[in-house]
């Protein structure tokens, strides 16, 4: 019996629950929860878990979820969804779009829509813990099902270690996670090492003199600093890495003044710095700081800059034995539509979970996209304008095949370290 043979028989009841999970998916996308306020999803999450048999953590980090299934000995696997939505206002125009709003932690009241298709990993996840649960006889091991809050703030993964997760749940063996991504809906894409981008977020306050607006001189201006800041910048990449050394840097937020005839104090700017390798991590941050103080010194700010390391998302390295193991099984269980997919500048919070533990891990891309609407935008050179990505207020992954391809992908990963010894091959 082959490994294929193996997911086919625990992937026998998806047609049996197949509507069911598409309802669950479409419950949660119409009623998105921000990062650290996913209770609603929390509680149907555990109540789905727990119907299954699993033992189930609550709480972990403040929101997370973990149900825990021990099936005989062998080793632990450990699947991962993130359950966070995003502050964005839907413009789907789906039957089931979101019209939810919430208080964001500055105390703002936002609108909330899944635009990066974190409904869609829970709902897979879920489904894929359902079909192990219900073929005990086709595995053996512990199946672990972790379903994480706020990937999107990029801190809900070391709460959870934080609040003691790897003394919570077995020690896993190996860890998988996968994320849709405007590829043609049915595609799996797998990576071997550097997939995901590292990156740091970066707040800059320059500061000036204020005046009228109407006597420049004698004001120093903040906002000619962050404009020549922001010009500046664009040059790190471009002039001081090497081609084949990839990074991006992007001024995401300028913030100035309140009026247009008066010269404000002091201007802010938010920059996001994407690396894949410490070394060009450091010199990407390093330029930023040169830049900005030069920028500074040379229009006589009234005194130094404020640069400020905010937020910080590791890079996903996939294992690379783990990756081709997976990568195998993928080619045997979807033929053609298991493919490589290139490096990625998101990023993501995931491996710092396998990487608190010590385990190996990989990641994959799930693709969402209509496989006609793509396939015709790929023959007019216009995918990158036609076809909406994570956090677009248009994002959302076609529901089918994406919602079985997860569940599938999410099985079979499981099964290359769950399929019972002596009655697989690969």
């Amino acid at each position: 019996m082959t490994l294929k043979d193996t997911a086919d028989a625990v992937l026998a009841g998806l047609g049996d629950i197949r509507s069911e999970l598409e309802e669950v998916y479409k419950d949660l996308h119409s009623h998105p929860d921000l990062g650290h306020q996913e209770h609603r999803t929390a509680t149907r999450v555990a109540e789905r878990l727990r119907n299954c048999g699993y033992q189930v953590h609550e709480g972990i980090g403040g929101t997370g979820v973990v149900g825990v299934l021990a099936n005989g000995a062998g080793p632990t696997v450990l699947l991962r969804a993130d359950m966070d939505a995003l502050p964005v206002l839907e413009e789907t125009g789906l039957p089931y779009a979101s019209t939810a709003e919430a208080t964001d932690a500055s105390g703002r009241r936002v609108p909330v829509a899944h635009a990066c298709g974190h409904d869609m990993h829970v709902t897979c996840l879920l489904g894929a813990a359902r079909l192990m649960a219900a073929a005990p006889r086709a595995w053996q091991g512990t199946l672990v099902a972790l379903f994480q809050p706020a990937e999107e703030p990029g801190d809900g993964a070391d709460r959870m270690l934080a609040d003691g997760l790897t003394d919570r749940v077995p020690r896993p063996d190996v860890a998988f996670a996968q994320h849709v991504l405007p590829y043609p809906a049915g595609q799996v894409g797998t990576r071997a090492g550097s997939f995901l981008s590292a990156a740091d977020n970066v707040r800059i306050t320059v500061h000036g003199r204020g005046a009228h607006g109407s006597a420049p001189q004698a004001a120093i201006d903040p906002v000619v600093i962050a404009s020549m800041i922001v010009v500046r910048l664009q040059t790190i990449v471009s002039r001081e890495l090497a081609a084949t050394q990839p990074a991006v840097v992007t001024v995401g937020s300028v913030q100035a003044g309140s009026s247009g005839n008066v010269i404000p104090e002091s201007a802010e700017l938010l920059v996001n710095v994407r690396t894949y390798d410490d070394e060009t991590r450091r010199a990407v941050l390093a330029a930023v700081r040169r830049i900005v103080q030069a920028e500074c010194d040379a229009s006589g700010a009234t005194r130094a800059p404020q640069v400020e390391e905010g937020t910080r998302f590791p890079p996903t390295v996939n294992d690379e034995e783990v990756t081709r193991e997976v990568s195998a099984a993928f080619e045997a269980m979807f033929g053609q539509r298991a493919v490589t997919v290139e490096l990625q500048s998101a990023s993501e919070d995931f491996s710092r979970i396998p990487d608190a533990f010590g385990a190996p891990y990989t990641y994959w891309a799930l693709g969402c996209a209509d496989p006609d609407a793509y396939r015709t935008a790929q023959q007019r050179g216009t995918v990158a304008r036609e076809i909406p990505v994570n956090h677009s207020p248009r994002f959302a992954p076609v529901l089918q095949p994406t919602l079985d391809t997860g569940v599938q992908a999410l099985v079979t990963a499981a099964l290359t370290h769950l399929a019972r010894p002596g009655r697989t091959s690969r």
